[in-house]
């Protein structure tokens, strides 16, 4: 009986659906537009909870925050980026292959993602209780916290993205998305203020025990919401292919795609450049002995930039596609670089973190979107996991170079992120079309 019951919960948890009978497309479109507004206003739910617990535990403000009350070490703080720009992306491909069989994502995204996504962020508020007594055991709660949090979360990410298109048509993804990020944000903005206030009001360690206790809280509460998605269950449309067969295909997307390839290389380059995303906090505390209720206004400034972006970005979507606000926002982020690099006081870091967190809100939302439109359905795991695979391998090299950099100088850390950022502004305007003109070009002939 044992046996049975823990054989059913594997089956369970790693989603073995059972066969569906063929359905046609008019079939799965008047499920999805009968279920939209129930679907949009779960996930609206999800995602503004999900934001408002992030807010609590921000990568850009309060984890480099904490991690310097604990170390001294350059590479520890990196390592907070390196995790951030690779734990939700790197694990993506390695499960596009599996995904893409499926006929529901649902449960990939709920059943297992409750375990890998939301249950390792508790280890934060203990690393934080323990940070007095014992660094290197807070430390190393924290990181394999936030580590297990973000692998987690890049286990079901493709299986996510794809539920996402499959239940928003391509002409109302944006503004569900920006619109998400945006209710998120804003409600992400008042909870960087009260968290600026808890960093300030309460000493430490006990400050960072409230923030990240409530980070937990919220990013937990969200997952009841995810729940209640309601899928269209859909036979996969791609052929069944072996491990060799999926990992050759790669290479003959690689070369067949162009648009596609030079996307990936623009994005690339993007990523390379923000390899002082994570060192921006920690630069103003050093040069100008900023005090932590200071930063946490800083993470008011870079939540409101960032549901600024996601909310022009999902609108400016739907018209015209996903290229020119993530276009935008790229050059947000080489501005937010430069004028770090070049400011004289402290307080023009709060024009550094509204124009990095408009930056991070147009990626959010059409750097994430735009991955979805470049193939056919059948193919939108394989895509979005060879973008976000690739961004997570990027991801590991840029923080350390960082933290390289950081060691030297910060302004020539700043002045390299600049300069790599705008070469790939520059590959992005002139080597890559948007996706949903060229798809509606190519149908018309």
């Amino acid at each position: 009986m044992v046996n049975l019951r823990l054989r059913s919960f594997i089956r369970w948890l790693l989603v073995v659906d059972r066969p569906i009978p063929a359905r046609s497309e008019e079939e799965i479109r008047a499920e999805v537009e009968r279920h939209y507004r129930w679907n949009f206003s779960v996930n609206l739910l999800d995602g503004a909870v999900f934001w408002l617990g992030l807010s609590f535990m921000s990568s850009a403000t309060i984890m480099p925050l904490f991690v310097s009350k604990l170390t001294t070490s350059q590479l520890a703080i990196g390592l907070i980026s390196i995790i951030a720009n690779s734990g939700w992306f790197l694990p993506q491909l390695f499960t596009a292959h599996w995904v893409q069989r499926l006929p529901r994502m649902k449960p990939v995204v709920v059943n297992l993602g409750f375990f890998t996504e939301r249950l390792p962020v508790w280890l934060l508020p203990l690393a934080a209780l323990v940070a007095s007594r014992s660094p290197g055991l807070a430390l190393a709660l924290f990181f394999l916290g936030y580590a297990g949090h973000a692998l987690g979360a890049g286990l079901v990410a493709t299986a996510w993205q794809d539920m996402l298109a499959r239940v928003f048509p391509v002409n109302r993804r944006g503004r569900f998305f920006g619109l998400t990020t945006f209710v998120g944000n804003t409600s992400g903005t008042l909870g960087a203020a009260f968290s600026a206030w808890l960093l300030a009001a309460l000493a430490f360690p006990g400050n960072f025990v409230a923030t990240f206790g409530l980070a937990a809280l919220f990013i937990t509460a969200s997952w009841v919401f995810l729940a209640l998605t309601r899928e269209p269950a859909q036979p996969p449309a791609a052929p069944r292919q072996n491990g060799q067969q999926f990992w050759r295909s790669l290479r003959t997307i690689l070369r067949e795609d162009g648009n596609f390839r030079r996307f990936l290389v623009a994005r690339l380059l993007v990523v390379l450049g923000g390899m002082g995303g994570g060192f921006v906090t920690v630069a103003a505390v050093n040069r100008w002995s900023v005090p932590d209720g200071v930063v946490g206004l800083y993470t008011t400034a870079f939540m409101l930039g960032q549901a600024v972006g996601t909310l022009a970005a999902g609108f400016v979507a739907d018209r015209v596609g996903h290229k020119l606000p993530y276009t935008l926002g790229v050059v947000a982020a080489a501005a937010g670089y430069g004028l770090a690099w070049l400011s004289p006081a402290p307080a023009w870091y709060y024009a550094v973190f509204l124009l990095l967190g408009g930056a991070l809100g147009a990626a959010v939302v059409s750097g994430t979107m735009i991955a979805l439109e470049f193939s056919a359905p059948h193919l939108r795991p394989t895509y979005v996991g060879m973008i976000n695979t690739a961004m997570g391998l990027m991801g590991i090299v840029s923080p350390l170079l960082g933290a390289w950099l950081a060691s030297r100088s910060y302004n020539l850390l700043f002045a390299v992120g600049t300069a790599l950022t705008l070469v790939g502004l520059a590959a992005l305007i002139w080597g890559v079309r948007e996706p949903r003109r060229l798809q509606a070009q190519t149908k018309a002939t």
